[in-house]
This record gives structure tokens, sequence and C-alpha cells, in this order.
């Protein structure tokens, strides 16, 4: 398997990517293969930076068990472009997002990371649940676990060659 690097993006870095990125990671590990793929979240806006994940998400990462616990929040920058191999965007302006700031010749990187379980929840982006009740980080931990399975699969089974096109 070809070592791999994987950016988890929202919109300020404290709820979807954080949970994305710490239930992803926690699978690399369980597989075995944190030698092998390296995970990373930011945000598309810099209101956060160096803030740990919303409490209401790392509460409900626990409960399922779930550190978030040691995430900072960053920006996106120029540069992840060329560190990771795949950036998946939580929803659609975070996708539109990373498609306009992206360097020439790097936007087939960028996916939706819904996308390998979007019939699963019949959608495509994973909801904001920053302005809403408990039962919203609810389901954005049972997208997140579903989605976040499905990469590492496609992820394991990948060629050098493979752009998860």
């Amino acid at each position: 398997m070809k070592s791999m690097k994987v950016l988890f993006v929202c919109t300020g870095n404290i709820c979807r990517s954080p949970t994305a990125e710490g239930i992803f990671r926690q699978q690399v590990l369980d597989a075995g293969l944190s030698d092998k793929i390296l995970t990373d979240g930011c945000g598309i806006q810099g209101w956060h930076v160096g803030s740990p994940p919303d409490s209401r998400s790392v509460e409900a990462a626990m409960r399922r068990g779930y550190n978030l616990a040691d995430l900072r929040a960053r920006k996106l920058k120029i540069s992840d472009y060329d560190e990771f191999d795949l950036l998946l965007a939580m929803d659609h302006g975070h996708f539109d997002s990373l498609q306009d700031y992206a360097p020439s010749g790097k936007a087939n990187k960028i996916r939706m990371f819904l996308e390998p379980v979007q019939e699963q929840f019949n959608q495509i982006e994973v909801p904001d649940p920053y302005y809403g009740g408990a039962d919203g980080f609810e389901l954005v931990l049972d997208m997140v676990e579903a989605a976040s399975a499905a990469w590492l699969g496609k992820i394991k089974n990948a060629t050098s060659e493979d752009r998860f096109e």
C-alpha cells in the first residue's frame, strides 16, 4: 500500500473536520496503518485558529470512544495542495472554495467527504451541527464513521496510479 496524506476541510475546523479527522485517524490506527496514512484538518476560514474542537463535538465523539482533545483548528494553506494527496470537503461550499484556491493541476485531489456513502445518507454534504442540538452532532458522527470506513477501504486498495477520480 502506498503512503497517503488526507486533509479534512470544513468552515472553521472546530466541528465537522476535526470529527472526521479524529474518527478516520482512529480507524487508521485500528487497521495498523498509522505509519502509512497521515491525517490533518483545516478550515476555509481562520476564525478559530489554535482553538480546540467545539466541546459538543468532543463530548459526542468521546461517547463513541474517539478522542479529539489534541486537535487544534488551523486555516487552509496553499501548501496543503502539495502536501496532501486527498482533500475531503464536508459540503459544497468547502468544495467550491477548495477548487477556487487550488493551484494549477491540484484540483483533482479534492473530493466530497460523503461521496462514497452518499446513497446511504441520501445526501453528499455533512450538515453543520454548530447551530443545532445534540442530535446534529450524532448525525455527523454516523455519517463520518461510515464515510471514514469507506475512504479507508478505498485508500487501502489504491494503487500508485489512483487519484480517486
